[in-house]
């Protein structure tokens, strides 16, 4: 998915022309607190913000001194195939500097920029400079084959070499007219695979074609691989030159549909049986029976049709084995595929709510995501992350609601981001997701268990409390949650008890409410039983915003009246230790080291 670049606001001398580049390029505006009057989002710290930016894979366009970018993103990279375009705009509008990810973008936004603003795009990428085209990023509707012998073609041409444009496809490529004519580097430009013959040649494909597939539920993925690879061999016919795979959007799980989009590397483009009924009229192969099972008088042809553009035609038709079909269509010009994606539900965990806490991934998902759903006050947490997306706000207690909503709405094909704190496999909405998709009453629609979803992992509050504290998880721990809203109470207790026989430390979440006051105290009256008095106990409140809090206590004194619900109780084991250091008490759990340091290694595995 493109992501739409973040225009940075860092001055009121730079604010005018933030807003110019914004309207020009169709984007949000962030401002820096208390220094820019108007912005669709606020940050407090710029080098945080972009750098929190750039790690979700955002094209960050910051209009201040490049040196400022350059020190927030510097510690991220790594990769300059993967790292998003980051430019600098100078204040006047005068000059844009694409800083990095030339050839993932940043050069054409730099243009594109300049041209609005009337400015200087300092693009310093060679080829770009001089020959006029990055060999290595073909336009929208071509795909280099071997994109790994574009470096050595450009330093052929950049050394004053010509490049020869030959191929059934090369008065297409009207993009390489103006390289210099010679033979230091072939150019191949055709839909049929191609061997290179030198290292410097580059084989060019359009995506002129589109491939149709239907698959009967549960087909094998080998049988329609090897059906689509027999129709691509007949067809003479590069994976490269497919714009997109097509079929029914009843198919969108089917794991061999599935894994032959992946293996060719085109997206997955889904139509309804409506959609593809229209397309009957173009087809050669309508069949009754399958219009009988499903309302449409075809599948591969149809949604191959349906995904081209208006002059898409039938080129082979439908290719039938035991359990599928394929069909390919051609277009006269490269496509841009029509149809919908199959919908994903991302499970983020944002962590206890500082962005610092919040990983990478989780990031990348909120910002590639079409919407957000969740507790309001999770979605307030990511601050200028979510501004400009539309988000659904659910209030404490509306779970199913919440995860219900998320799930439909991506099975309309919208990439949904369902946010929770913490981490969203642990007491968050990741378990009541795949309970709900997984139930044969009172679930979801058949649409929503098609959906994509995948988890990002975020940092529990039992992770923050221990990192804050020292090490008090070293050795086994559990958790145990004190809410008997969905659990009975005698299972909480009884679960306690094994804890506190086996000697775990313990992190106790939702440890209270209003009228739950009682299981906190019975839990530590439970602990008494079978560990000392002065077991130390860290309470951990509000982890990772202003307001966070540590206390520690010894068990005997821990009281229930000091404990909120955004509090975790983090209760040692019989061997916790707490150590005094200049900052303060750090709480660990050895883990059988001592002997091991003391010399006696006769027992230590």
């Amino acid at each position: 998915m493109a992501v739409t670049p973040v225009i940075l606001a860092l001055s009121r001398s730079g604010e005018a022309t933030a807003h110019r580049v914004a309207d020009a390029l169709g984007a949000p505006v962030h401002g820096r607190e208390g220094r820019v009057e108007k912005a669709d989002a606020f940050f407090p710290n710029a080098l945080d913000h972009a750098r929190d930016l750039f790690a979700a894979g955002t094209p960050v366009i910051g209009v201040c001194a490049s040196g400022i970018l350059i020190r927030a993103v510097a510690p991220l990279l790594s990769d300059k195939r993967t790292e998003p375009p980051v430019l600098s705009v100078s204040d006047d509008g005068a000059v844009v500097v694409p800083l990095l990810g030339g050839h993932r973008g940043a050069n054409r936004l730099a243009r594109r920029i300049a041209e609005a603003l009337d400015a200087t795009a300092a693009v310093t990428t060679a080829g770009d400079v001089v020959l006029g085209v990055a060999l290595d990023e073909p336009p929208e509707g071509w795909v280099l084959a071997n994109p790994e012998a574009a470096k050595d073609a450009m330093a052929a041409l950049l050394s004053g070499g010509g490049a020869r444009v030959t191929g059934d496809e090369a008065a297409r490529a009207t993009w390489l007219a103006d390289l210099p004519e010679g033979d230091a580097v072939q150019i191949v430009c055709t839909m049929e695979p191609v061997a290179p013959a030198t290292p410097e040649t580059l084989v060019y494909h359009p995506q002129r074609a589109v491939l149709g597939v239907g698959a009967s539920r549960n087909c094998p993925p080998e049988e329609l691989a090897s059906l689509v690879d027999g129709l691509l061999a007949e067809a003479s016919l590069a994976p490269g030159a497919l714009a997109a795979v097509a079929t029914a959007g009843i198919k969108a799980d089917e794991p061999a549909v599935l894994a032959l989009a992946k293996r060719l590397g085109v997206p997955l483009r889904l139509f309804s049986a409506e959609e593809l009924e229209a397309e009957t009229p173009r087809s050669e192969t309508p069949s009754d029976v399958v219009f009988a099972e499903i309302g449409t008088h075809g599948v591969a042809e149809n949604a191959a049709l349906a995904c081209g553009d208006a002059g898409a035609a039938i080129w082979y038709p439908k290719r039938k084995s035991a359990m599928c079909t394929a069909a390919l269509t051609v277009s006269p010009d490269p496509v841009a595929p029509e149809g919908r994606t199959r919908g994903r539900l991302s499970l983020v965990g944002i962590g206890p709510g500082q962005a610092a806490w919040r990983t990478p991934e989780a990031s990348r998902l909120v910002a590639e995501a079409d919407e957000l759903v969740g507790y309001g006050l999770y979605i307030d947490l990511l601050g200028p992350l979510a501004a400009g997306k539309p988000r659904h706000d659910f209030p404490l207690g509306g779970e199913e609601a919440r995860c219900r909503f998320a799930l439909e709405r991506a099975a309309e094909g919208r990439d949904v981001a369902l946010i929770c704190s913490g981490d969203a496999g642990i007491y968050a909405m990741g378990a009541l997701v795949f309970e709900l998709l997984d139930r044969d009453s009172h679930g979801v629609s058949d649409a929503a268990r098609r959906v994509e979803v995948i988890s990002a992992p975020g940092v529990s509050a039992l992770q923050g409390a221990a990192a804050r504290a020292g090490a008090p998880l070293g050795h086994d721990f559990c958790a145990i949650s004190l809410s008997d809203l969905l659990t009975p109470r005698e299972d909480i207790l009884r679960r306690v008890k094994a804890a506190a026989e086996g000697d775990f430390v313990i992190a106790f979440y939702n440890p209270v409410s209003k009228r739950r006051r009682d299981l906190l105290a019975l839990a530590r009256d439970t602990l008494l039983q079978h560990r000392p008095a002065d077991c130390p106990v860290l309470l951990a409140s509000s982890l990772g915003r202003p307001e966070e809090e540590l206390r520690y206590r010894r068990l005997e004194d821990l009281q229930v009246d000091e404990v909120d619900m955004l509090t975790v109780v983090l209760v040692g084991s019989s061997q916790s230790r707490l150590w005094q250091s200049g900052e303060g008490a750090r709480m660990y759990t050895p883990r059988g080291y001592a002997r091991k340091i003391d010399g006696d290694l006769s027992d230590v595995s």
